[in-house]
């Protein structure tokens, strides 16, 4: 009968029980918000918080949520729902007092029906509890941090996902689509109904519809088949992400009692291991990016204009696949990449049985896995850009006979959910062998500390860390990983391996009918491994860890100094630590070196691309540096105060040889690959001015990029990547800010403390820089520049004008105007 919006007007807090309350000593203030939202996001971090540096430090915490809202007396009768795209985590949900629902898993959507519990001609109060506490081994935030909708029906309607929508006979020709439609009655009496089922194009002209008559009795539920034509159909691809709607609605008489929209997508999904990944017929290899959850100063809020931007960074940088790590992807990001054509791995779960965090999913397995895989087919069912399902991510059971079990398990409730997608699972030998691993790490500690105190012991994190993905290579490919790794392989129809490339040529003659997907890979590798992928026909595609960089797990790809190697520990550099800083993207969605050397990598960008390692660190000996970290390069020719200092660039190109030149002045031709494929390294010495790359093949020049020095005004400059916004929950406003000279080359070693505030009809969602370590808070106001710029988030409120000023010290203030658009 009707879905809305239902994300404006909550207030969260602190949790605090009556008993709390009564004492009077706990008691927290609502604050009023607006859906979706993250509770943790702008919590103070703190260097002894519980996660530590696996959530980036920040707290965890149980919190509550409530919105009031009236009924009036004439919807007695009507059944009413709340949907829950997602609630991290343990969401319990009361309406006026009352028990309405519960949910575990906090990143599948859920339903649950409040009609029961409303009062009528009355305000209602819906309340919703949820918490976080070292369940997780990334940042997870806390709160209802997805899309909240309200649900109602008539008495007899149509269930709660209970239209399908498929195409189960495609040709150039015609599509046959096949529409079933669930009709429940709640009633008392038979209901002698008409089902019709509309198909449209995006644009809503009419393509084809259809009729049945249909008889429900009370308290059942039966299913209409309705099967339409459509000619010369337009297929769906990341390339050509057409899509068509079908509209389905249920009537007595000249009485309409429920109808549903439906987006959906023709395409044919085809995949063996001679001729690989075929889309509509037509050979794809998957150049893949992992995601975590997180909108960076959003924390785990997913906004459907956040999400969106996400998808349209990573494809402008050359990416046609995601994967959504390790977490069924929200609502909003797959509704993006279905528009903008992204193909999705959709992943279930990172953790089974055994657990890997003191308080996570894993105790909760047993019971939901089911449920939840059920919500993610329901969820996904109608998306054209989940390709696939994964069921897991590196998961220690699948090198067990019971991993294998439960890979059967779930690869069956997934094939009778949906047999139109494949699926996989993101196995890492060296994890499924982890037990082999342990115990020869025992005996190796247990013969270092027998040996004499001059006898080496290692050489140190950095020397590990050289290692550790060539151990981990050998290990994976090793016959131990082989044979326990069969049973979960065999039960999948893409084997998905995590940075087990070793493997690759190896399955090719030992199971030759297996398909290989890269389901996680290191970034420093990317041109051995997209080299494999373009030769091998069983591998599919590569996808990188990872995309964006994100929120905890912090420093596994932060380049660490000999000088500063004694803070922290391990990959992390301890408290401050923020991020990863190990995505192809920053934090605020700025593209990094590696994700220019992707592109090359790739085959999708002719012109080189200039990285310079800054050169106060030239000649620093590095400490640390895993195979998750890129160099330590930035694209700028702009070190003041290093006039004559040596300085190293490095140049991205496909070609054979690259030119550099200093205003014109050639300073060096250097072969492309001597040290690394697709890339000339150079050994100069600093001067301002312009320096350019050309790319040479066989003597001839085939592209060129130049980097200006920032001149010495300096000046605020604002990016803003729409001037118009709805003024609905959906919708924010991106605001690049950067210090520049007068021509906009911006001043990267100017960090300022910026001021930003909003007035009109919006406020500032949040304010952060790409620096992995830093102790700001995303919620201030106030923000350091990181390499000279920084990201502003506003919000629409109400329809109007958004006024944005940004303030910095020895710079002249700067002012923007949003506008926001009412809704229809």
């Amino acid at each position: 009968m009707s879905r809305e919006d239902f994300n404006r007007n909550w207030s969260y807090r602190r949790k605090v029980t009556p008993f709390q309350e009564l004492g009077g000593s706990q008691v927290a203030a609502w604050i009023p918000v607006t859906l979706p939202h993250d509770a943790l996001i702008e919590a103070d971090r703190h260097p002894d918080a519980p996660g530590g540096h696996t959530n980036g430090y920040f707290p965890d915490g149980a919190f509550e949520y409530r919105k009031n809202f009236p009924v009036p007396e004439d919807e007695r009768g009507t059944l009413v729902y709340l949907e829950f795209d997602g609630v991290y985590r343990d969401a319990v949900v009361t309406v006026n007092g009352a028990l309405a629902g519960r949910h575990s898993y906090g990143y599948s959507r859920f339903v649950v029906r409040i009609d029961p519990f409303l009062r009528f001609d009355a305000e209602n109060e819906v309340t919703v509890a949820c918490r976080s506490h070292l369940d997780s081994r990334w940042y997870t935030g806390c709160g209802i941090y997805r899309d909240v909708h309200l649900i109602r029906k008539n008495a007899v309607h149509l269930a709660v996902d209970g239209v399908r929508v498929t195409t189960p006979d495609v040709d150039d020709e015609f599509a046959l689509v096949e529409v079933s439609a669930q009709v429940d009655n709640a009633g008392t009496v038979a209901a002698a109904i008409t089902v019709e089922a509309t198909l449209t194009g995006e644009a809503g002209a009419e393509i084809t519809r259809a009729t049945t008559p249909m008889t429900v009795l009370p308290g059942g539920s039966d299913t209409s088949r309705l099967r339409m034509l459509i000619q010369r159909p337009r297929r769906w691809s990341a390339e050509t992400p057409h899509r068509y709607i079908a509209r389905v609605a249920v009537s007595s008489g000249d009485r309409r009692l429920d109808k549903v929209e439906v987006p959906f997508g023709i395409r044919t999904v085809q995949v063996d291991s001679r001729r690989g990944l075929r889309i509509n017929g037509n050979p794809v290899k998957l150049r893949g990016a992992c995601l975590h959850a997180d909108n960076g100063p959003l924390g785990a809020a997913a906004t459907g204009r956040a999400e969106e931007r996400k998808i349209e960074l990573l494809k402008a940088a050359g990416f046609n696949a995601v994967r959504s790590s390790h977490h069924p992807a929200s609502s909003a990001l797959l509704d993006a990449c279905d528009r903008l054509g992204m193909y999705v791995i959709d992943e279930a779960f990172d953790m089974w049985i055994q657990g890997k965090s003191d308080f996570d999913y894993s105790a909760d397995f047993p019971q939901w896995w089911e449920r939840d895989l059920a919500a993610m087919v329901a969820k996904d069912f109608h998306h054209p850009s989940v390709l696939a399902y994964s069921i897991g991510n590196e998961n220690p059971e699948t090198g067990t006979p019971d991993g294998g079990r439960w890979t059967r398990r779930m690869v069956r409730v997934l094939r009778d959910l949906d047999p139109t997608r494949p699926v996989t699972n993101g196995i890492n030998g060296f994890v499924s062998a982890l037990d082999l691993v342990l115990d020869g790490m025992r005996q190796r500690r247990t013969s270092t500390e027998s040996a004499t105190s001059d006898e080496p012991t290692g050489a140190g994190v950095n020397g590990m860390m050289h290692q550790f993905s060539e151990l981990m290579g050998q290990i994976t490919a090793s016959p131990a990983v082989t044979e326990r790794t069969q049973e979960s392989f065999a039960a999948l129809d893409i084997a998905g391996m995590n940075y087990g490339e070793s493997r690759y040529e190896l399955d090719q003659k030992l199971f030759p009918d297996r398909v290989v997907l890269g389901t996680e890979t290191w970034p420093t590798m990317i041109d051995r491994n997209w080299a494999l992928v373009a030769r091998l026909p069983h591998v599919i595609g590569d996808f990188t860890w990872t995309g964006l960089d994100y929120l905890g797990e912090t420093g596994i790809g932060l380049i660490r100094y000999a000088d500063t190697a004694n803070e922290g520990t391990g990959f992390s550099p301890g408290y401050p630590g923020l991020t990863a800083n190990c995505g192809d993207l920053d934090l605020t969605g700025h593209r990094r070196p590696v994700s220019y050397y992707r592109e090359i990598v790739f085959g999708l960008r002719t012109d080189p691309w200039i990285a310079v390692q800054p050169p106060r660190n030239h000649g620093r000996p590095i400490a640390v540096a895993t195979p998750w970290a890129w160099s330590d390069t930035v694209a700028s020719w702009s070190w003041p105060g290093h006039e004559g200092d040596p300085v190293h660039v490095e140049v991205y190109a496909d070609g054979d040889e690259v030119e550099l030149l200093l205003d014109g002045e050639v300073l060096a031709r250097n072969p492309v690959g001597a040290e690394r494929a697709f890339r000339a390294d150079f050994e100069v010495t600093y001067r301002p001015g312009e320096l350019t790359a050309v790319t040479y093949r066989n003597g001839e020049p085939t592209g060129r990029t130049a980097l200006a020095s920032a001149g010495e005004a300096q000046q605020l400059t604002l990016t803003i990547d729409r001037h118009v916004l709805r003024a609905d929950t959906t919708d924010l406003a991106f605001i690049g800010i950067a210090v520049t000279d007068e021509a906009g080359v911006v001043h990267t070693g100017a960090e300022r403390e910026i001021r930003v505030a909003v007035h009109g009809a919006g406020v500032l969602q949040g304010l952060g820089s790409a620096a992995p370590v830093t102790d700001e808070n995303f919620g201030t106001g106030r923000r350091r520049t990181f390499d000279g710029q920084a990201l502003a988030i506003v919000r629409p409120t109400a329809p109007g004008k958004v006024t944005v000023t940004v303030e910095a010290d020895a710079c002249a203030p700067v002012t923007a105007t949003i506008g926001v658009a009412p809704t229809s």
